[in-house]
């Protein structure tokens, strides 16, 4: 089975003329003249990277989903490449509607009838992993429930993943060992990217866990719905939620026909993009204008949760550091940031980057801000990473995609939307709340049960001080206890002020 399919891999390169990647190459030369025997008809007619496009689409819904996943790597690929992958859609003929209730029959461990009290077997979307059904639940007096969507996942999937995913591995394993720059492209690290994602996306208890945490961090929310989601009636194989009304994002004249403040719109979906990044560290990764729709009332609606981005901490820190830079122009600032992220390797000389940067953005800073294009400023960033050797984190990577979606989705809503403008009150606002009073009191708070267990212990660890038989160990630790309690009553003295001034700041 897997030496068919790689003749079909193989079949598939020829037809397109990707065996143009290996004449160059002399230890690759065998395998460019093993493919021109193949009786295969040639289609030359296209650029090389339209050439690749469509040699994935003719490979199947895997192939086509990892270069969806290739395309949001622009820090390896050269641009042409890069925007003729993001052109791959999901086109994915529905399996059959039959098939789907067993599916849901067998996942959740009852007859289908027990559970909806309609189900409709043509799919309302399908996709290369599952399709999803308009059902309703059954309420307990056997009359109609609330409207659902129910998402199954296709049968028979796992092994052809499996299968592909294997030769996808010894494909970048060639890339990495035999093209001059393979190693720095990290093929297997980009599979392996790949084959977490789509794991992911395989178990559908995932999702729905995913779409739980952003609805929780979201209720009440004015800008952003996200469907319930019905853990009862929920499996690795099958997902019931919440069903939702709305315009496909895309459709601006509906839009507008709605009465939509399309301009409101735009602006709402930059300020949910940081909520998200930086309130959060928590973020929907995959918000292309297929899986979001707007409420009557003017709300986004959110949908598909397979995949999610999430950031520490110390990645929100440095973003942010680096946007505010960034809109300060304060390009040194970037350098250093990237430095002390490890985003680049440590010995690189903090001028030299700054000098790159400069070059990249100065330019663009020159142009009315609303004529900036921020996800242009990551691309030509991304150029100059490769130089000087930047480790892409796959979080950030994530989130660029992310962000290039946004801007995207902003700027066909509102061509004059200003992101910069948009983004920099609410960076400026969470940094203050990081790194001023503000933050100073919500570390004081995160600390606080830690002080609560040392405190009391300081009697039993003076005593073992105390009780040590080497007079080198005990100047030690009475040292190391002196510290400690300097440490502690300068600690409690800056509680007892910050308590007093917001008594009276009260």
């Amino acid at each position: 089975m897997r030496l068919t399919r790689f003749i079909k891999i193989a079949s598939t390169f020829y037809r397109y003329g990707l065996d143009e990647f290996f004449e160059d190459r002399p230890r690759l030369r065998l395998i460019h003249g093993l493919m021109r025997i193949l009786p295969v008809p040639r289609d030359l007619g296209q650029p090389l990277p339209v050439r690749v496009r469509l040699a994935l689409e003719s490979l199947g819904p895997i192939f086509v989903k990892f270069g969806q996943v290739l395309s949001t790597r622009r820090d390896l690929l050269p641009a042409d490449y890069a925007d003729e992958l993001a052109r791959l859609q999901d086109d994915v003929p529905p399996f059959d509607g039959a098939l789907a209730r067993e599916v849901v029959e067998k996942g959740l461990g009852k007859p289908l009838d027990a559970i909806y009290s309609e189900f409709n077997s043509v799919p309302v979307a399908s996709a290369s992993v599952a399709q999803v059904h308009y059902a309703r639940l059954k309420n307990a007096d056997g009359s109609a429930g609330h409207e659902v969507a129910v998402k199954v996942l296709r049968p028979g999937i796992a092994p052809v993943i499996a299968q592909d995913l294997a030769l996808m591995r010894t494909l970048a394993g060639l890339v990495e060992r035999y093209l001059p720059d393979g190693k720095r492209l990290k093929p297997r690290e980009v599979v392996a990217e790949f084959d977490r994602h789509l794991h992911d996306e395989l178990d559908l208890m995932h999702e729905a866990g995913n779409a739980s945490q952003l609805r929780r961090n979201f209720v009440g929310s004015d800008q952003l719905i996200v469907p319930e989601v019905y853990f009862d009636l929920c499996s690795r194989q099958v997902m019931t939620m919440e069903w939702m009304r709305g315009i496909p994002v895309s459709q601006i004249d509906a839009l507008k026909n709605a009465g939509i403040d399309l301009k409101k719109l735009s602006r709402f979906g930059v300020e949910i993009f940081f909520t998200q990044v930086f309130r959060h560290g928590f973020f929907h990764a995959d918000m292309h204008p297929g899986n979001i729709f707007v409420a009557p009332d003017g709300r986004y609606i959110a949908l598909d949760f397979g995949i999610v981005g999430s950031l520490t901490e110390l990645d929100k820190h440095y973003l942010a550091v680096n946007f505010l830079a960034f809109f300060n122009r304060d390009y040194l600032r970037v350098a250093t940031a990237h430095i002390e992220s490890g985003w680049v390797p440590k010995d690189t000389r903090a001028e030299e980057l700054e000098a790159a940067v400069r070059t990249v953005c100065e330019p663009i800073f020159e142009k009315p801000l609303s004529q900036i294009s921020f996800g242009l400023v990551l691309l030509r960033l991304f150029e100059t990473s490769r130089r000087f050797n930047v480790e892409i984190q796959p979080q950030l990577v994530l989130l660029q995609k992310t962000l290039l979606n946004i801007e995207g989705l902003g700027r066909q809503l509102d061509p004059d939307l200003d992101l910069w403008a948009t983004a920099k009150p609410f960076l400026v606002k969470w940094m203050n709340e990081q790194v001023g009073w503000r933050g100073l009191i919500k570390t004081l708070k995160n600390e606080a049960p830690n002080w609560a267990t040392t405190l009391p212990a300081l009697p039993r660890k003076i005593n073992e001080a105390l009780s040590a038989k080497h007079a080198e160990l005990l100047i030690t630790g009475y040292t190391h206890l002196m510290r400690e309690q300097k440490r502690q009553n300068f600690l409690l003295g800056v509680i007892a002020i910050l308590l007093v001034g917001l008594l009276f700041w009260r």
